[in-house]
């Protein structure tokens, strides 16, 4: 069996290669260990098999800032089972290379912080993690983990908000690896009914200035939603919808969102 080198260059490639063949990238997040640590790397495996292009996999903590109540919810069931960072890295390590998928991690600051940043990102690297969102820690503040992450060649993706400047959104577009997440509304995660017209101006401009792919994120939630934001970006990243589709055991219709990135 081929040996895969994971990190940014794999979430890279991955993500280029969906889209010179043409199509949309479509990024599900799970909460790590909802359900239990023996659901989370055959979870994985479902999305990677159902075509996940790359898995985002949220890391349970006590203060999810950007997280709406579905995420949040899921983050307390994996800390009420026990499921820490150390648990998580620890089974990737074992059992990675059963997923074909980039794997990116999306924690806040303060885990990595108590778990050391330089231990953290080699053990990242050894678990075979690709790429890193860190939403509480702003552009100005990356000087904090730079060195480590780099030594670790894992990406770091940047959220570009919707109230950015100009100026802003082309500092932080320059800075993405892997691809830029662009927030769709102003608020936290969850699902929403609809979303304004005015975006495809907005994803036009951020496309424009991005060297990376430009990906949707928050409130998506229908096949609708997918299809129309995937009009104006190259891929979408669906959170709270697939927490509550995983809890209620609908993978089906997890298949459904994820085809409809490419209708």
């Amino acid at each position: 069996m081929q040996t895969v080198t994971y990190g940014k260059d794999y979430l890279r490639a991955t993500l280029n290669e969906t889209i010179n063949e043409g199509k949309k990238i479509f990024i599900p997040y799970i909460m790590a260990g909802d359900g239990g640590l023996n659901s989370f790397i055959p979870t994985l495996q479902k999305l990677d098999e159902a075509g996940a292009t790359a898995i985002e996999v949220g890391i349970p903590f006590s203060d999810p800032v950007a997280d709406g109540p579905t995420i949040q919810e899921a983050g307390k069931r994996a800390q009420d089972l026990g499921v820490t960072l150390p648990h998580i890295i620890d089974i990737l390590k074992e059992e990675r290379t059963k997923i074909q998928s980039p794997i990116i991690f999306m924690t806040y600051i303060n885990p990595i912080y108590k778990y050391g940043v330089d231990q953290f990102m080699l053990d990242a690297k050894d678990a075979g993690i690709d790429g890193l969102i860190i939403p509480d820690l702003p552009l100005e503040q990356t000087s904090l983990i730079e060195k480590a992450r780099q030594q670790a060649n894992i990406a770091q993706i940047q959220l570009v908000s919707l109230a950015s400047s100009k100026e802003r959104m082309e500092k932080i577009a320059a800075a993405s690896e892997g691809f830029l997440y662009a927030v769709t509304v102003n608020g936290i995660t969850g699902a929403r009914q609809s979303f304004d017209d005015s975006l495809s101006d907005h994803f036009q401009y951020l496309k424009s200035v991005s060297p990376v792919p430009v990906l949707a994120g928050f409130g998506i939630s229908t096949p609708d939603h997918v299809k129309q934001l995937t009009q104006y970006s190259d891929g979408v990243v669906v959170g709270s919808k697939i927490i509550n589709l995983l809890y209620e055991k609908k993978f089906e219709e997890i298949k459904q969102l994820i085809k409809a990135a490419d209708q």
